[in-house]
């Protein structure tokens, strides 16, 4: 019997996105290639997104891309809508955060939620009321709340055919995620002066007061270099030409779509060790694991030491979307 599962998309942004938008991104990939293994796959997301699945739509638009959208009520229409639908599918996989749990008592469809991040601690509390009801699967192994229970942990999984692999790079180190603190801009502006590199930046400014205070004093457009919130094509060609992915994290990384992103064009990373880092890079072979600005001058030195073709080779392993579902199918046919 072929399984039947419903996949509840977030609906920041489109599915798949068309730039920024990690969640939706993982979310496609997993169901598109559900699809192709031959899969009953119906994908709860915004009309405007895009898939091989059955689709099932409510919320016309992302609301982070049309600021007309209210989020507060199309998130529930939304939810609202696999729920109320619950018994045609064998298993409804949420990636749609903690909201979607206060409706999983209501039907007898299991509910599979892949947890890509928390918020604020307070949401823990939703978590833990349906800790024995729910399943959960983190996306990291340093990314487990000691409070609650896992079924598994699945590796975001990217789709390594659309990043091309270059066995040379050019002399500037690359930085791309949201501008604000948790991820490290200003750290990245540091660690390129010191090593008297070039720094492209490229993201969506999610904190402005960070970014007027701490990043846009440095931006020459000859040294440090701001791009703004790129394309695929433009990120595919920032990351591939890169002598190296800076990832100075200030916060643990949940998982960080981006280390894998690099690593498939061959490009090394160096990253702080906070979080998932540490899974995600191989220290001394894909890249470096370091504690401080310092530590990363160094390892801008070092980065000969790294083969580009090892960098391709273990997100093949680890983190391509193929292998990411291959665990989820895994972690199905355990629930069912």
């Amino acid at each position: 019997m072929t399984l039947k599962i419903a996949i509840l998309a977030p609906i920041a942004w489109r599915t798949p996105p068309r730039k920024y938008g990690p969640w939706e991104l993982v979310t496609s990939n997993l169901t598109e290639e559900l699809v192709k293994k031959g899969y009953d796959v119906t994908l709860f997301a915004t009309r405007d997104s895009i898939t091989q699945a059955k689709h099932v739509a409510t919320c016309p638009r992302g609301y982070e891309e049309d600021k007309t959208i209210n989020p507060d009520v199309w998130k529930l229409l939304h939810i609202s809508e696999v729920f109320e639908r619950a018994e045609e599918f064998d298993i409804i996989h949420n990636h749609f955060d903690f909201p979607a749990l206060t409706y999983s008592k209501l039907v007898n469809t299991p509910v599979l939620t892949t947890i890509h991040g928390f918020s604020s601690p307070e949401i823990i509390r939703v978590y833990e009321k349906y800790n024995k009801h729910c399943y959960y699967v983190s996306i990291s192994n340093s990314d487990r709340h000691p409070r609650l229970d896992y079924i598994s942990t699945v590796y975001n999984g990217i789709d390594v055919s659309n990043f091309t692999f270059s066995s040379q790079s050019e002399e500037y180190l690359a930085y791309l995620g949201r501008i604000c603190f948790e991820k490290g801009a200003y750290e990245a502006i540091q660690i390129a002066k010191k090593s008297h590199k070039k720094l492209k930046i490229a993201g969506i400014i999610q904190e402005p007061q960070y970014f007027e205070k701490f990043v846009k004093p440095h931006i020459d457009n000859d040294q440090i270099i701001f791009m703004g919130h790129i394309t695929n094509e433009e990120r595919n060609e920032l990351l591939m030409n890169a002598l190296a992915l800076v990832h100075p994290v200030r916060k643990p990384e949940r998982f960080g779509l981006v280390m894998p992103e690099a690593m498939a064009c061959g490009t090394p990373v160096i990253g702080f060790d906070l979080g998932s880092v540490s899974e995600v890079i191989s220290h001394q072979k894909t890249g470096f694991v370091v504690q401080n600005v310092d530590e990363a001058v160094n390892a801008v030195k070092r980065l000969n030491q790294i083969s580009r073709f090892k960098c391709r080779k273990r997100v093949e392993q680890l983190f391509s979307k193929e292998i990411m579902v291959e665990k989820y199918i895994h972690v199905y046919n355990e629930i069912i």
